[in-house]
C-alpha cells in the first residue's frame, strides 16, 4: 500500500509511523487503547489515499470511541482532540512544532492574512520573550469538540480551500499582542499579554467567536452583539435595515427593534395613502440580515422586538409559526414581545388589554420604557378616548396566544421592560432600555438613525467574554481572571473599527462590556448542589456577589488610569447606586446568604473616580466557546451527560467535564422536575448582573396528565420570573419525544418542534397560582 504525501509524492504506507502518532496522542491517558483505534481505522485505509485523509480516519476512529458504555471512554475525546490539533499544526506550519512566533507572523502579514500592525509595537527581545512563553503542551488539553470548534471556526483559514494558517497557542498570544498595545508599553505590556494568554489558554476565561476568529486579521469588528432601533419613518427603517446587514456581515449577532413602526391601515401623508403595516418591513429586515453569511464563521441572525400592546399583535405573534404563507411569516428570525408588570396584573385579574398603533397615541411608546407610571396614565387615558384607533383583547386570550406560540416554536422570547430599566445600569429617564439583543442578555440604550452615517443615533455594541466557573473557584483567582478580562475587553473597544458612526459614538460614550459565566453546571456538581432543590442558592449568591464586585472594582481601577466613560453620568452607578440597591427584593425569599463584600468602600470609590464601563456583566449562551474549554454551556444544565452536537458535516459526542468523578452529581435538563429551581438561581444571579441573562424555560410533557403541559403552569412560571426580577426569557425547550433518537452510546438529540396537542389551553390565572 502507498500513501500520497502533502507535497504530492507517493511513498509506501508506514504503519510504524502512524502508530507513533497514535501512541503520542494516547500519552499518559488511562482506559484508552491504540489497538482499539487502529482496529476501527483499518477498515477505511486504502491504497493511494492522502496522508491528510489517513490522519482524518485515525481521528474519526478515536472519536467513535468517545462514550461511557463498555468499550468506550471519555478519554478518547482527548485523544481525538490531540489528533485534530496535530493535524492543524501540521497543516498550518508544515510541521508539528510551533515555528517562531515573530517569523511566522511576519510571513502571514506579508501574505495579507494577518493585520500589518501586529509586530509594530515590539522589539526583537520582546518577541523572543513572548515566543519562549508559548506553551504548546496546552494544545494537549483540547477535547475533540473543542479542537473541532477551533479548526472549523476559530483558527484563521481560507474559507474556500480550507487551508489553516495558525494554531491555538499562536492565536491566543497574537490576540493579546494585537489589542493590549493600545494602552500599555514596555515591560508592563509584555506582562499584560502573558497574563491574558494564560487566562485564555488554561480555559479560565473564554472568548467569543468574533474575537477568536477575527483578532489578528485585517477585519477589526469583534463585538458579539449589536443592538439597533428602527424609527417609524421610511429613512429610519431603511437605516436600521442597512446597519443590520453591515453588522451581520461583520460577524455580529443582531437585536433589531422595529416596534415603533405604525400598524397597518394608519394614514400616511395626511391620509393620501395608508400604511402597509409592520410586517412588510420585517420581511425587508429579514432579507437584509440573511443575505449576509459571514463567510462561514457565524451565520447572520437576529431577534426582533415589539410591545405586546402593538395593534398588529395578531400578525406579529405568528411570524415564527410554520403555518401560513411565506408572505406573512418571518421564520428565519426570532421574535420577542415586551411586557411590564401592569399588563401582567391585568392578566392575573382576568381583565382586558387594549392594543394601539405606537405612533397614534402621543408619548405612549416612549413612556413604555422611560416611565412606567406615566405610561399607565397615558395608556388608560387612551383607552377611554374614542379618537384613537384601538382593539380590545381579553388578557387571558392574548397571553394564551403568546405562550402557545412560545411553546410551539421555542423561539418567541419575552422581555420585562420595567425590570430592564429599574434594575439597569442606566438612569431610566436619561437612557431608557428599549430592546435586547439576539440572545436576550444585553440591555443597552439605543436611538434610531436617519441614515447609516447619522452620528446622532445610537447603535449599541456589547463585547463579550466569560469566566469558567469550573476552573475559577477561589475568590483570589476570580478577581485575577475578572481583571484580565475587563482590561482586555476595554482595550479592544479602542482597537476595533466601527461599521457606522452611531456605533462608534455609542461605544465610546458608554464603553459597555458583557462578561458572563460558563460551566455553571460543573460548578454546581462540584459543590454538591442541584438546580431544582434550592441547594445551590446560597452558593450562587456568594459567587455572583464576588463576581460583580470584582467587575466594578476592575472598571474603577481602569477609570483611575484612563478616565471614566464619557456617558458615566447616565448610569445609576454615578449616583452611588450599585446593583444591590435596585434589584427586585422578592428574590431574597430564595436564599439566606448575607452580603460579604465591602460595598460601601466600593461605592465611595465609584463616586470618587467613576467607572471605565457603564455595563460590565451579561450572562450569555456559551455554546461555541464552551466546546473549546470542554465546559457545560453557560448557566444551563446539560441535556445529557453525553450529548451529540453536530451540523451537516459531522456529529461530535461531548461528555460533561469530570464525568468519572461527578456523573452522579450532575442534574441534567430533563431530570429537573420543573423550572422553578432554575428560575430561582437565575433570579439570584440577576440580583447582581447589571445587564440581563439568557434565561430558558424547559418542559417535558410526559410529566403531565395526558402528556399535555397545562398553560396554567407556563403562565405561573412567567409570573414567577417577573416576581423574582428576571428581565428576559430566551428559548423555550420542549422534550415531547418527537425527533428524539438514541445513538449507539445512549446520547440524545432533541427536536425543537412540538405538536400542538402537547399543551393544554386552560389558563386559570384567577386561581391565584399566577400571583406576582
Amino acid at each position: 500500500m502507498h500513501v500520497i504525501k502533502r507535497d504530492g509524492t507517493r511513498q509506501p504506507f508506514n504503519r510504524e509511523k502512524i502508530e507513533r502518532v497514535m501512541f503520542w496522542a494516547v500519552g499518559e491517558l488511562k482506559n484508552v487503547s491504540v489497538a482499539a483505534i487502529a482496529k476501527i481505522a483499518e477498515a477505511s485505509v486504502r491504497d493511494g489515499m492522502s496522508t491528510k485523509e489517513l490522519h482524518h480516519i485515525i481521528t474519526q476512529a478515536a472519536a467513535q470511541l468517545i462514550g461511557t458504555e463498555p468499550g468506550f471512554h471519555p478519554n478518547y475525546a482527548i485523544v481525538a482532540g490531540r489528533l485534530e490539533m496535530f493535524r492543524a499544526r501540521k497543516e498550518a506550519y508544515g510541521q508539528y512544532s510551533y515555528p517562531h512566533l515573530a517569523v511566522w507572523t511576519q510571513k502571514l502579514i506579508d501574505e495579507g492574512i494577518y493585520d500589518k500592525s501586529l509586530l509594530w509595537h515590539f522589539t526583537i527581545d520582546q518577541l523572543n520573550d513572548l515566543n519562549s512563553y508559548i506553551r504548546p503542551e496546552r494544545d494537549m488539553q483540547f477535547h475533540y469538540a473543542g479542537a473541532m470548534q477551533m479548526t472549523t471556526k476559530y483558527l484563521i483559514k481560507n474559507r474556500v480551500t480550507g487551508q489553516i494558517y495558525d494554531a491555538p497557542q499562536h492565536a491566543a498570544m497574537l490576540i493579546g499582542m494585537a489589542v493590549l498595545p493600545t494602552r500599555y508599553h514596555g515591560d508592563e505590556l509584555i506582562q499584560q499579554i502573558k497574563d491574558f494568554y494564560d487566562v485564555v489558554t488554561t480555559f479560565e476565561g473564554s472568548l467569543p467567536t468574533p474575537i477568536w476568529g477575527g483578532v489578528r486579521t485585517p477585519l477589526r469588528q469583534f463585538s458579539s452583539c449589536v443592538v439597533v432601533e428602527a424609527g417609524d419613518s421610511l429613512p429610519e427603517i431603511n437605516a436600521a435595515s442597512d446597519v443590520a446587514s453591515l453588522y451581520g456581515a461583520a460577524r455580529a449577532g443582531l437585536g433589531i427593534n422595529p416596534g415603533m413602526i405604525r400598524a397597518e391601515g394608519s394614514p400616511v401623508r395626511g391620509g393620501l395613502a395608508y400604511h402597509t403595516g409592520i410586517v412588510p418591513f420585517i420581511k425587508k429586515i429579514e432579507a437584509s440580515v440573511k443575505a449576509c453569511s459571514q463567510g462561514g464563521i457565524r451565520g447572520a441572525s437576529a431577534t426582533l422586538f415589539y410591545p405586546i400592546w402593538h395593534l398588529e399583535f395578531e400578525n406579529l405573534v405568528v411570524l415564527k409559526n410554520n403555518k401560513g404563507l411565506e408572505l406573512n411569516r418571518a421564520r428565519r428570525m426570532d421574535h420577542c414581545f415586551q411586557l411590564n408588570g401592569y399588563l401582567l396584573e391585568r392578566l392575573q385579574k382576568g381583565e382586558n388589554i387594549t392594543l394601539f398603533s405606537p405612533h397614534e397615541v402621543p408619548g405612549l411608546y416612549d413612556a413604555f420604557f422611560a416611565d412606567t407610571a406615566k405610561w399607565i396614565e397615558i395608556y388608560e387615558a387612551a383607552e377611554k378616548n374614542p379618537a384613537y384607533r384601538k382593539e380590545v383583547k381579553s388578557a387571558v386570550d392574548l397571553f394564551t396566544h403568546l405562550l402557545l406560540e412560545r411553546f410551539e416554536t421555542s423561539r418567541i422570547y419575552i422581555m420585562n421592560v420595567d425590570h430592564c430599566n429599574t434594575h439597569s445600569s442606566f438612569i431610566q429617564e436619561i437612557a431608557p432600555i428599549r430592546q435586547s439583543n439576539l440572545c436576550m442578555e444585553i440591555t443597552l440604550p439605543t436611538k434610531p438613525l436617519q441614515n447609516v452615517d447619522d452620528p446622532n443615533g445610537e447603535v449599541s455594541l456589547c463585547t463579550l467574554a466569560g469566566v469558567n466557573m469550573g476552573k475559577v473557584t477561589s475568590r483570589a483567582d476570580l478577581r485575577r481572571v475578572v481583571r484580565v478580562l475587563v482590561n482586555f475587553l476595554d482595550a479592544l473597544l479602542d482597537y476595533q473599527d466601527y461599521v457606522v458612526p452611531a456605533a462608534r459614538n455609542a461605544t465610546m460614550k458608554y464603553r459597555p462590556l458583557g462578561i458572563g459565566i460558563t460551566n455553571y453546571a460543573n460548578w454546581l456538581a462540584k459543590s454538591g448542589a442541584r438546580y431544582s432543590d434550592g441547594s445551590g442558592n446560597n452558593f450562587t449568591h456568594a459567587y455572583m456577589e464576588s463576581f460583580q464586585y470584582y467587575l466594578i472594582e476592575a472598571s474603577v481601577d481602569l477609570a483611575k488610569k484612563f478616565g471614566a466613560a464619557p456617558g458615566f453620568h447616565a448610569t445609576k452607578y454615578s449616583r452611588g447606586l450599585m446593583p444591590i440597591d435596585h434589584y427586585k427584593k422578592a428574590v431574597d425569599e430564595l436564599h439566606s446568604e448575607p452580603l460579604h463584600m465591602d460595598w460601601d468602600s466600593l461605592r465611595a470609590d465609584v463616586l470618587r473616580h467613576g467607572m471605565r464601563n457603564c455595563t460590565l456583566s451579561a450572562l450569555m449562551p456559551c455554546e461555541s466557546s464552551s466546546q473549546v474549554s470542554n465546559s457545560t454551556n453557560g448557566i444551563e444544565p446539560p441535556r445529557e451527560l453525553v450529548s451529540v452536537k453536530g451540523n451537516a458535516d459531522m456529529t461530535i459526542a461531548q461528555i460533561v467535564p469530570d464525568y468519572e468523578t461527578l456523573q452522579d452529581a450532575y442534574e441534567t435538563l430533563w431530570e429537573m422536575p420543573h423550572n422553578e429551581g432554575y428560575l430561582a438561581l437565575v433570579a439570584i444571579m440577576q440580583k447582581f448582573v447589571d445587564q440581563s441573562i439568557s434565561t430558558n424555560t424547559n418542559y417535558y410533557p410526559d410529566r403531565f396528565n395526558g402528556g399535555m403541559v397545562p398553560l396554567q403552569v407556563i403562565a405561573r412560571e412567567l409570573m414567577l420570573a417577573y416576581r423574582w426580577g428576571i428581565k428576559t426569557l430566551y428559548y423555550n425547550n420542549v422534550n415531547d419525544g418527537q425527533g428524539v433518537e438514541e445513538t449507539e452510546k445512549g446520547a440524545k438529540t432533541e427536536s425543537v418542534e412540538i405538536a400542538e396537542a402537547s399543551v393544554s389551553e386552560s389558563m386559570g390565572c384567577d386561581s391565584g397560582a399566577c400571583a406576582l
